[in-house]
């Protein structure tokens, strides 16, 4: 029988700010040295106050009057809360009730909301040492780069046209000037979530985090389409769950259990104003367009 293969992508790109989102470290991608730019803020100190880059914010703006999106008129900042050793704050601050564009197309596919939070730390892992000297290491020089996350519906039945939309994107990025998107770097990463069904209805949806290539976004989408089919003619059920990709095995891997919005008990940032978007001058789509 024939099967539906149903994908939406969520693409991460980190903008080319001078400094990082809520603080005065610098943002440089190029930086070798681990944790130089840091700050008390930008590390999660207790008593530390964030402030918004605003020029983070008009690159949003800007891209969303490219996509011709909704531009928001009020937003506001989230907490997004997670443990997770990249994360020195142990919430990531984010926006989901209020994010500052909604929908918009690019390539034809119909986008659901651009938003804007804050990158996280990098993680080095050793994990090829014996097993009782395997660590990780963290460079905090990542965390608090801006980063904005552009959100696709699950309009997308290929895995062609799934990295055409990604390389259009970086297209997109570079050619406004507000991100360099260079994924040998990891200023852009890709998550595709990906559903296979036997009708027009959705199957259930599995997440793949972290493609690095456009390459690895078709390998990815095709490996988990014929995992998902293949599950499916057994008489299976498809578990909801986040999965990574083996570049060197070329294949899928579970990670642990996808994770619902509750999960991460969102509420709006106390540290943070509200933003009137249509009452700063130069926030106007008139003024972005002219940027």
């Amino acid at each position: 029988m024939d099967y539906k293969l149903t994908v939406g992508l969520e693409i991460h790109a980190e903008l080319n700010t001078r400094t990082k989102m809520f603080c005065d470290s610098r943002n440089d991608a190029d930086e070798v040295r681990p944790n130089v730019n840091i700050c008390p803020v930008c590390l999660g100190y207790p008593g530390t106050l964030p402030t918004i880059n605003r020029e983070a914010v008009r690159s949003v703006l800007r891209l969303g009057v490219a996509v011709g999106g909704k531009l928001a008129e009020y937003s506001e900042f989230d907490r997004k809360n997670y443990f997770y050793p990249d994360i020195p704050k142990g919430y990531q601050i984010s926006q989901y009730k209020h994010p500052l564009v909604k929908g918009g197309k690019l390539m034809g596919i119909a986008l659901t909301r651009i938003h804007l939070e804050e990158d996280t730390a990098k993680s080095l892992h050793n994990d090829q040492a014996q097993t009782h000297d395997q660590y990780s290491l963290l460079d905090f020089n990542r965390a608090g780069v801006p980063l904005v996350e552009l959100v696709t519906e699950p309009v997308i039945h290929d895995a062609e046209t799934a990295a055409k939309f990604a390389k259009e994107f970086q297209l997109l990025l570079t050619y406004l000037g507000i991100a360099h998107a260079n994924m040998e770097k990891g200023e852009m990463r890709l998550e595709a979530n990906i559903s296979v069904s036997k009708d027009d209805k959705m199957g259930t949806k599995v997440e793949v985090k972290n493609l690095n290539s456009f390459r690895s976004v078709e390998r990815a989408i095709r490996f988990e389409f014929e995992r998902q089919r293949t599950t499916l003619d057994r008489g299976e059920t498809i578990v909801r769950e986040t999965r990574g990709w083996n570049e060197t095995k070329n294949e899928t891997v579970s990670q642990r259990k996808k994770e619902e919005s509750h999960d991460y008990r969102y509420f709006p940032e106390p540290d943070l104003p509200k933003l009137f978007i249509k009452e700063i001058p130069d926030f106007a789509p008139e003024a972005l367009r002219r940027a």
